[in-house]
C-alpha cells in the first residue's frame, strides 16, 4: 500500500511542486535503474553532450532491488525533484516512477531502451502472461505515457515497440537507429578493444574467441545464469584454436565459477561492446546482443536447450528459428561440432539479411539524428 501511495500521489506532488521553477534549458538528466553506473545505453549520447561545455549532465542511479525499499525511494524522489527542472531526460528502460506523473512540456523524455531489434516480448506484448504484469497494472500505472521519443534500430520493430509501449498512433518510436553501436563504427574503439584483450589475456593473441553471452533466466530481482553449457567437453575439442570468453548478463549477481586456460569469466573486465569486437563467433541464446553481434557480419550460434520453457513463459515477436540467423542447438555437442567446422558452416548470407532487417538505421550516426532531433538540425555533435 505504501508504495502504491507513493507511486499514485507523492511523487506527483513532488514534482507539481517542483515543476514551477523554471526549466534549466542546459540540464541533461541520465536515469540508470539498477547499475551503479551508467550503462552503455547512455555512453554514446552522454560523451557528446559532455563535450559541450554548456550543457549541465546529472546522472541518477536508482538501484531498484540492489538496495532497500526506502533508500530506493529516496533515490527516486531526489530524482523527480531534479528533473521537474530539466530540459530532457535520457533513460534505457520502463519505470513506475513516471506512471502517475504529467511531465511538463518543456522536458523531453527520451526511452533510449536497453536492446536492439525485436526479440522478446515485453510491456503491453506481454499483459497477464508469466512474465508479463496484469492488464489492471498496466492501466493503473502506465509507465510509457509521457516519452517524447522512444529510439529503435530499423523501421520494422516499429510495430513491435508501438504495441509493447502502448504508443500506436503516436510517432513517437522511431527509427533513428540505437546510439550505443555507434561504437562498432569506431576503427579506433575496435583497435582498442584488441589491446586490452591481450594486456589482460596475453594467450589470447594466437587462438580465435568465442563470446558466450547468454542472457539471464528467470525474473530481473531474481535473476540466475544457465549452467548448461559443458565447458570441458569444448575444452577438449576446441582449445588447440580457440578460447572461451563469457560474459554475463548484469543483473546476474552469482555466476557459476570457470577455471582453468581455456575458459575466462570477463564479466568485470571487458564491456559487452568491447567483446563484441574482439570476438570471432559468438554463442547466446535470447539476448538481443546478436543484433549488435550482426553489424560485424561474424558467426552467431544459438544455444536454446530450454527453448520451449522460455517461450513458454515470455514469448517472441518472430518465430525463433526462422529469426536466429545462426543455427539453433540444444547440446554443447552439436556447438563443438559445427565450431570445428565452421568455415563450411558459417552461411555470412543470413547475417547480412537479418542485419538489412533488424539492423538498418544503425550506421554510425545514431547518436548525431537522436540529438537533432532533439535539440534541432543545427545541433552538432563535438
Amino acid at each position: 500500500m505504501l508504495t502504491e501511495l507513493t507511486i499514485m500521489y507523492l511523487y506527483p506532488l513532488i514534482y507539481r511542486a517542483c515543476s514551477r521553477k523554471a526549466v534549466e534549458s542546459k540540464k541533461i538528466i541520465f536515469i540508470e535503474s539498477r547499475l551503479p553506473v551508467l550503462s552503455n545505453s547512455f555512453s554514446e549520447v552522454y560523451k557528446s553532450l559532455n563535450q559541450d561545455t554548456d550543457f549541465t549532465l546529472k546522472s541518477h542511479f536508482l538501484r531498484k532491488t540492489f538496495v532497500s525499499d526506502i533508500e530506493y525511494t529516496k533515490n527516486c524522489i531526489a530524482l523527480i525533484k531534479d528533473m521537474a527542472t530539466a530540459r530532457c531526460v535520457f533513460m534505457d528502460e520502463a519505470t513506475h516512477i513516471f506512471a502517475r506523473i504529467k511531465l511538463r512540456p518543456e522536458t523531453d523524455l527520451v526511452q533510449l531502451w536497453h536492446g536492439c531489434g525485436a526479440f522478446k516480448k515485453f510491456g503491453y506484448s506481454v499483459t497477464d502472461g508469466k512474465f508479463g504484469a496484469s492488464q489492471r497494472a498496466k492501466t493503473r500505472y502506465p509507465v510509457h505515457k509521457n516519452y517524447t521519443l522512444a529510439t529503435v534500430s530499423s523501421e520494422e520493430v516499429i510495430p513491435h515497440f508501438e504495441e509493447a509501449m502502448n504508443l500506436k498512433g503516436k510517432e513517437i518510436v522511431s527509427a533513428t537507429g540505437v546510439s550505443r553501436t555507434d561504437i562498432f563504427f569506431d576503427n579506433a574503439f575496435i583497435d582498442f578493444s584488441r589491446e586490452k584483450l591481450l594486456s589482460i589475456l596475453p594467450e589470447a593473441k594466437n587462438k580465435k574467441i568465442i563470446l558466450y553471452a547468454p542472457t539471464f533466466r528467470g525474473n530481473v530481482e531474481s535473476a540466475s545464469a544457465p549452467d548448461k553449457l559443458d565447458i570441458s567437453m569444448m575444452q577438449a575439442e576446441l582449445s588447440d584454436e580457440f578460447i572461451l570468453l563469457i560474459k554475463h548478463h548484469p543483473l546476474v549477481k552469482s555466476r557459476p565459477s570457470v577455471s582453468g586456460t581455456f575458459a575466462h569469466d570477463f564479466s568485470d573486465k571487458m564491456s559487452i561492446e568491447e567483446l563484441i569486437c574482439v570476438s570471432d563467433i559468438c554463442i547466446s541464446d535470447y539476448s538481443s546482443l546478436i543484433y549488435e553481434y550482426s553489424l560485424l557480419e561474424k558467426p552467431m550460434i544459438f544455444f536454446a536447450y530450454d527453448l520451449k520453457e522460455y517461450f513458454d513463459d515470455r514469448g517472441f515477436y518472430y518465430d525463433y528459428d526462422e529469426l536466429t540467423p545462426g543455427p539453433v542447438f540444444g547440446t554443447t555437442e552439436e556447438i563443438t561440432a559445427y565450431i570445428n567446422d565452421l568455415d563450411n558452416n558459417f552461411d555470412k548470407s543470413r547475417v547480412i539479411s537479418f542485419k538489412k532487417k533488424f539492423m538498418s538505421a544503425c550506421d554510425g550516426k545514431a547518436t548525431e539524428r537522436i540529438l537533432k532531433r532533439i535539440f534541432g538540425e543545427n545541433f552538432k555533435c563535438q
